[in-house]
């Protein structure tokens, strides 16, 4: 921890998760709360293209510094499969909560509309706290698999783009998702809205839910279907930092190149 704490470049990487989850909150709810005025209501197919872009464009811009996590249960999980330190996973959650609060107050006063709902998640009619949870359990496992699989340094058959891999897998999502629970499979973007709007009824779930997928992704990957072979000391000196390259050196896996950061995601050794 007090190596990542004397870095410029871990600090880098924290701004940068707040930066890119304040722009991927922005975009994503703004599509999302545009329903109302439109033409067409059952406009999910544009939400999810909306947040599924918006992943494949941060990811693609941010993952050289921070491995473009931009997501609580993304990070657990890359926690779970020892590619960064808890340091950096509570950091990056911290940065990625505020950020979705920042986004969602920003869109809270541009809105036209005096009451909106900001994209609000909440379990639809007719669907029971269990079926949510299950919901957004298999979507965010499906996600976080798809992460760790697309920045796997261990593979040499992925010769297509990671970011769009994982906004596709963001995007199919949505679209299972979003008519039962409004789609949280990120905790930081179900935080952001009820913050602003004082709203957490059933909130647990797109916590507790996602973090539990994330955390069987990595589980199921990364020791079970496609176990590594490193030392278990080495796991240990990564979980504490003190393993971790510094982040500055990252070369993401969206160039034709090897990669070396210990910054987990796009960036993930």
């Amino acid at each position: 921890m007090a190596r990542e704490l004397k870095s410029w470049s871990f600090w880098r990487a924290v701004l940068a998760e707040f930066v890119g989850m304040t722009i991927f909150i922005f975009i994503g709810i703004g599509s999302a709360i545009g329903n109302k005025h439109n033409k067409y209501p059952d406009q999910e197919v544009k939400v999810a293209l909306a947040f599924g872009l918006a992943i494949a464009t941060l990811a693609q811009s941010l993952g050289h510094i921070s491995g473009a996590h931009l997501n609580p249960a993304i990070t657990v999980g890359l926690l779970v499969s020892c590619q960064i330190s808890f340091f950096r996973a509570f950091m990056y959650i911290v940065a990625q909560m505020f950020g979705a609060v920042v986004a969602s107050g920003i869109m809270f006063k541009v809105s036209p509309d005096p009451e909106t709902t900001l994209g609000l998640n909440m379990l639809s009619n007719g669907v029971t706290v269990g079926q949510g949870f299950a919901i957004e359990l298999f979507a965010t496992f499906q996600l976080v698999l798809c992460v760790l699989a697309v920045t796997d340094k261990h593979r040499t058959d992925v010769t297509g783009s990671a970011p769009l891999a994982i906004g596709l897998s963001v995007g199919l999502g949505h679209l299972v998702a979003i008519s039962y629970t409004g789609c949280g499979i990120n905790p930081a973007r179900s935080f952001g809205p009820a913050v602003i709007l004082e709203s957490f009824k059933n909130h647990w779930v797109y916590w507790v839910a996602p973090l539990i997928g994330g955390v069987a992704a990595a589980v199921v990957y990364d020791f079970l279907l496609y176990p590594k072979r490193e030392a278990f000391g080495k796991r240990l000196n990564v979980l504490k930092g003190t393993a971790d390259p510094d982040p500055s050196e990252t070369e993401a896996l969206i160039e034709p190149r090897t990669p070396r950061s210990g910054s987990g995601g796009l960036g993930a050794e």
